[in-house]
């Protein structure tokens, strides 16, 4: 049975690269922010995308091309789940919620879930899927 390593702080650096004028160091962002920002840019990579880990990333995109409806909205809930569980480990999903918006041509989605290692609540990441290209 593996460990669960315990951590009281994750940061990460902002995507910005703004620079804190007092110490000239870059910007981090921490915890929740941290987390909920490695959410939304795994879910938003292409597979293939990044250098030396092909694997790394979505087929979200895929399923955006496809007719907006329950089906596809399934498909995307799965590949996100998926990520989630391969990709980042500081997470562990409680529930994952794809709703077909056809009004906009676009997807609603909404994740909740528990970071592993701090004391916080339970957290929820909501945002929309769109064609891009």
């Amino acid at each position: 049975m593996p460990v669960e390593r315990i951590s009281k702080d994750f940061k990460d650096i902002g995507s910005a690269f703004q620079i804190n004028p007092l110490s000239n160091d870059l910007l981090a962002i921490k915890n929740e922010t941290a987390i909920a920002r490695s959410v939304r840019n795994l879910i938003f990579t292409l597979q293939g995308e990044r250098f030396f880990n092909p694997d790394l990333g979505s087929r979200v995109s895929r399923a955006l091309f496809e007719n907006i409806d329950r089906i596809s909205a399934s498909i995307i809930e799965d590949e996100i789940r998926n990520t989630i569980d391969n990709f980042e480990p500081r997470v562990r999903l409680i529930d994952v919620s794809v709703a077909p918006d056809y009004s906009n041509n676009e997807f609603n989605v909404t994740l909740s879930y528990n970071i592993v290692g701090i004391d916080v609540l339970p957290q929820q990441l909501s945002f929309a899927l769109q064609q891009t290209r």
